[in-house]
């Protein structure tokens, strides 16, 4: 097990619980959360794009991000979409790593070298995994809770929508040549490596809602 792996796993074991806290615990705590994640996320996109004409653009799009974030999470009173968002952003990582870790094969695209079809096809199959546990084994649903083809779907094209968020956002990194937007996550790089894809999948998610495109959750 290298280095970089091993400050991996140790940095998800602390940032894990604190996340957890956050949603779990809800109110001031969740808002507080969020409102960090915001300045530290706009810090670090400040120091990777300030130099391209995409800055303000994105400043907008970070701001509606959080704003649809927000709602997500409140909606209904429950963060009950908050988490499954999580949950499918997450499971995309940890495919797309595993898969592209152990099966290499060929790259995805020439923006982010690291990307394979392979750790493509895992996210997506890591993803419908943990949408059937994610409705099997949550205290949310009851047991007998059907799981709809639409929802299967809606949590592909989620999937989809984090892939290319991390792609665009690799995109930008590629172009001021550095590697991560910061080294706050020791193995991760900045907050906003780790998140790259949620930015995208919270605000598509939320269209998806307001406009009854599927019916999910």
């Amino acid at each position: 097990m290298n280095n970089e792996l091993i400050k991996r796993i140790l940095s998800s074991l602390i940032l894990i619980p604190i996340v957890l806290i956050a949603i779990i615990k809800g109110s001031i705590y969740f808002n507080i959360f969020l409102i960090t994640c915001f300045f530290v996320i706009l810090f670090e996109w400040h120091k990777v794009s300030k130099k391209n004409n995409f800055y303000y653009l994105g400043i907008i799009f970070l701001m509606f991000s959080f704003y649809t974030t927000y709602i997500l999470y409140y909606i209904n009173e429950s963060y009950i979409n908050f988490l499954f968002i999580l949950v499918i952003c997450v499971s995309t990582d940890i495919g797309g790593y595993t898969f592209g870790k152990l099966f290499k094969g060929p790259k995805l695209t020439n923006i982010s070298p690291k990307k394979t079809y392979s750790g493509s096809i895992g996210g997506f199959a890591l993803t419908i995994l943990s949408t059937s546990l994610f409705f099997k084994i949550s205290f949310f649903f009851p047991e007998d809770t059907k799981i709809f083809l639409s929802t299967y779907m809606s949590a592909i094209l989620i999937s989809f929508v984090s892939q290319i968020g991390d792609i665009i956002i690799s995109y930008f990194k590629r172009l001021n040549k550095i590697k991560h937007t910061g080294n706050l996550i020791p193995g991760h790089g900045g907050l906003l490596d780790r998140v790259d894809g949620m930015i995208f999948a919270f605000p598509f998610y939320y269209i998806i809602l307001k406009t009854n495109l599927i019916e999910f959750l």
